[in-house]
């Protein structure tokens, strides 16, 4: 039963962990585009926000919780 509550608590923190520069971001400023229109989009974000160099510690606090997870529902 404590392997699946900390599991679950794992996953969360990962998740918050992952998610914390959204969260902690500045209100969006709408801007316009070169096309037209306007946009709230992040100017020259590109993908990197996604790289695994960037997230892996909180990949690694959620494969942690999901291994207790599992290892909880066997137990």
């Amino acid at each position: 039963m404590w392997a699946v509550l900390i599991g679950a608590a794992l996953i969360i923190g990962g998740l918050l962990f992952l998610l914390r520069p959204t969260l902690r971001r500045k209100p969006s400023d709408p801007h316009l585009m070169p096309q037209g229109g306007a946009t709230l989009e992040p100017r020259r974000q590109g993908l990197r926000f996604l790289s695994l160099a960037r997230n892996w510690p909180a990949m690694v606090v959620i494969a942690v919780g999901a291994i207790l997870l599992v290892f909880g529902s066997y137990w």
